[in-house]
C-alpha cells in the first residue's frame, strides 16, 4: 500500500521508508530488507532500477 500511495504521488519506496513505517531502529534494516524481498517474491514490488546500489535502491508496485 505504501508502494502505490508513494507511486501516485510521483514518488518510490526505500528500505528507510520500510524501516520508518513499521517503527524499526537503523540496526534493524535486515528485518526491513526481508521485508522487501518477500514482498518482491512474491510480485508485489520491483525495484526500479535493478541495477542500482544496495544503498540507494528503490521500489515500486509491480504494475508500474
Amino acid at each position: 500500500m505504501q508502494a502505490c500511495l508513494a507511486y501516485v504521488s510521483h514518488s518510490a519506496i526505500t528500505n528507510a521508508d520500510i524501516r520508518k513505517l513499521f517503527g524499526l531502529a537503523d540496526s534493524e534494516m535486515p528485518k526491513a530488507s526481508r521485508l522487501i524481498n518477500a514482498t518482491i517474491k512474491s510480485d508485489l514490488l520491483k525495484p526500479v532500477d535493478p541495477e542500482a546500489a544496495p544503498k540507494s535502491m528503490k521500489y515500486v508496485p509491480f504494475w508500474a
